[in-house]
């Protein structure tokens, strides 16, 4: 019987994840609190209600998307081990497939679909962060524009970057998915296209999901059907990036154009 003389009289510690009642020997036994009995300022919805958004800790960014934990481990202790498993990397996260966090206990589909939209809503506010009419002057430019479309995607994409005559963006646009092959890239879709946009430039810009920096033969080749087609309408191929996780590489750099 505690000391106080009240059955499961418990007493809070300051870090409001654990409470503990004095026995008669003076000893503690520890009980596990749950979410909703943590201090009020603890709370992950409260917490950013009270101090910003800025006060939490990703693993609380993470638990908020969750919403809930299981009867062994609260949505933060959750949102910790799922970090872990990414080496605490948000750039990781963004790549971790829906079936992936649903291997953790306590993650359905239904959590797991939450983190991809929040992880693609974060891709998509970097994406759109470019300057529609910013001029293209290295090739580093270029790179900045593709990465956060495809430095994350699990299969290859291939992109065009139109452009003015003074090297103004006029307008990108997706071309493939699933591979880069002589066959998949029509060129009578990209032609069209730069013609309808006034374009007198274009770089070409595709991903290698493995992280091989290097050109392949038929990447070499895709780049030069494309740029004999355009030269024929007065359009020049400035450039094909290549896109490897946080790496790229350049033709017109490498002087390979």
């Amino acid at each position: 019987m505690p000391v106080c003389g009240i059955k499961n009289r418990w007493s809070f510690s300051p870090c409001s994840a654990k409470a503990y009642c004095l026995t008669s020997k003076n000893t503690r036994m520890y009980k596990k609190l749950n979410i909703k009995e943590w201090a009020v300022e603890d709370r992950p919805r409260e917490k950013l209600m009270l101090k910003g958004v800025r006060s939490l800790s990703d693993a609380e960014l993470l638990a908020i998307l969750i919403n809930s934990g299981t009867k062994k481990e609260t949505a933060v202790e959750l949102s910790r081990r799922i970090l872990f498993s990414v080496s605490n990397d948000l750039n990781e996260l963004g790549k971790i497939q829906s079936g992936d966090l649903e291997k953790f206990n306590g993650m359905g589909e239904a959590k797991a679909l939450k983190i991809i939209a929040a992880m693609e809503i974060g891709r998509r506010r970097k994406e759109n962060g470019v300057p529609a009419k910013i001029i293209i002057t290295q090739s580093s430019s270029a790179a900045a524009i593709f990465r956060p479309i495809m430095e994350d995607i699990d299969h290859e994409e291939f992109w065009i970057l139109l452009l003015s005559r003074s090297n103004a963006v006029i307008d990108k646009f997706l071309v493939s998915q699933g591979g880069l092959t002589a066959t998949v890239i029509d060129l009578r879709i990209i032609l069209k296209k730069a013609l309808e946009k006034l374009s007198t430039a274009m770089i070409l810009c595709h991903n290698h999901p493995s992280g091989n920096i290097k050109p392949s033969p038929e990447d070499m080749k895709v780049t030069r059907k494309i740029k004999d087609a355009a030269l024929m309408m007065d359009i020049a191929v400035l450039d094909h990036i290549i896109i490897a996780h946080n790496r790229y590489f350049s033709f017109a750099d490498e002087g390979l154009l």
